[in-house]
């Protein structure tokens, strides 16, 4: 195997391993598997791995600063979605949750747009 391939084997493993972690915690205790899901884990995971892949300081600021801006409309699902699985089921609590969350993501692109910054 070349040191290419060895570096994505163990790349997605790791990113993997903090999905199933967490998968796995939650099953345990849900106020524990939340706040590690609550946890930047992924975005840090891919910051970590475009450093190693010696991307730009600049992609990689960039990549934190969309970030930021893309959690923001992305909160209020986890507060629809308790309530939308009471009233419709997982699936269609999920399905709405999700529809939700993407008309309130174009809503706040249009906003920042006004201020010069561009998420579409």
């Amino acid at each position: 195997m070349g040191a290419t391939m060895f570096y994505l084997v163990v790349k997605y493993s790791v990113t993997a391993l903090v999905v199933v972690v967490i998968s796995e915690l939650a099953k345990r205790n849900p106020q524990l598997g939340g706040l590690v899901a609550a946890l930047p884990l992924v975005s840090v995971l891919a910051l970590i791995w475009m450093q190693l892949e010696q991307q730009s300081v600049v992609k990689i600021a960039s990549q934190a600063s969309y970030t930021f801006w893309y959690v923001l409309p992305t909160l209020p699902m986890f507060l629809m979605l308790p309530y939308a699985m009471q009233k419709l089921g997982f699936w269609l609590g999920l399905l709405a949750s999700i529809a939700f969350t993407i008309a309130l993501f174009y809503g706040f692109a249009l906003f920042l747009k006004q201020f010069n910054i561009d998420l579409l």
